[in-house]
């Protein structure tokens, strides 16, 4: 039996008074459900978090995590809570219970991230971006302040879908800088061309960070041209969905900022971080890392 520390009871205070903020403030049907953890409820499931961490290859270092949220409905267990948006074809509740998941991710997540730096990387569902007329982010902002978080350490990630509108992906990314988040984008499966033309179109309001499928980054034939076309701009290329220690050394080698996949830990209701030597082994690539 594991002996409750003063850093656990400090945790448990922590999370307390949080609670009751969230609470207070807003309509939010968040509760503890145990070992510091938050649960939410959103048409009789209940939702979790679990996190995966991304590393960085620059830092050498896990940098942060990315949210992804577990629902529970009768005892049945689902991957994902996607399924709950079919109950509604209104707005308003797809709004609420996307703000639900990433307040329950924020709050899990900086109980128990003890780096001062680490970053959450949340998503958000394309009819709330389309339902918002302006102001994205500002909920989540009352949110992430009732707790004393920063917008800064969180990661906004935005659907794919967005980017067939680019007037609309360049409103809602300075909507989103405006209040000092950072924000991640997908990349479209194209050309390089195809690159060059959007950040060409969305000028200085880039995406900070850019997510490209380790299987497609792979299958380019210019791919350092595409990352530097990329790293031209200022943004960070993130490769994800590395399931192989073979995909891992590659995207090393090709020179991407972040990576992410089960190769490297999956999903778990836990803050686990990368160990630097885990990736050195594993990647082959000794030269590389410090």
């Amino acid at each position: 039996m594991s002996i409750p520390t003063i850093d656990t009871f400090a945790n448990e205070a922590s999370l307390s008074r949080k609670l009751e903020r969230i609470l207070g403030a807003t309509d939010y049907p968040v509760q503890r459900s145990g070992e510091g953890w938050v649960t939410g409820s959103f048409y009789n499931c209940q939702l979790s978090s679990v996190f995966q961490p991304i590393f960085g290859t620059d830092e050498n270092k896990t940098i942060g995590h990315i949210a992804y949220t577990r629902s529970e409905s009768n005892g049945q267990f689902s991957t994902a809570p996607w399924h709950i948006f079919a109950l509604t074809p209104e707005d308003s509740p797809i709004a609420k219970l996307d703000r639900l998941c990433r307040t329950i991710h924020a709050l899990n997540y900086f109980n128990h991230m003890s780096y001062q730096k680490g970053k959450l990387f949340v998503s958000v569902q394309p009819r709330l971006l389309e339902s918002v007329k302006d102001d994205h982010g500002q909920a989540f902002e009352h949110v992430l302040n009732l707790i004393e978080v920063p917008t800064s350490r969180v990661v906004i990630e935005l659907p794919s879908e967005i980017n067939r509108d680019w007037k609309m992906l360049r409103k809602i990314i300075q909507n989103y800088r405006s209040r000092g988040y950072q924000i991640a984008t997908h990349f479209n499966s194209g050309s390089n061309d195809w690159m060059l033309e959007l950040m060409l179109e969305l000028g200085g309001l880039y995406p900070d960070i850019l997510r490209i499928p380790i299987g497609d980054l792979l299958r380019y034939n210019a791919v350092a041209p595409l990352i530097e076309t990329i790293h031209r701009f200022g943004a960070i290329v993130m490769a994800y969905d590395i399931g192989t220690s073979d995909q891992a050394a590659e995207a090393v080698k090709t020179g991407v900022d972040y990576l992410q996949g089960n190769f490297l830990s999956k999903p778990a209701r836990a803050i686990h971080m990368i160990a630097p030597e885990f990736i050195k082994e594993k990647t082959g690539l000794t030269g590389v890392f410090p």
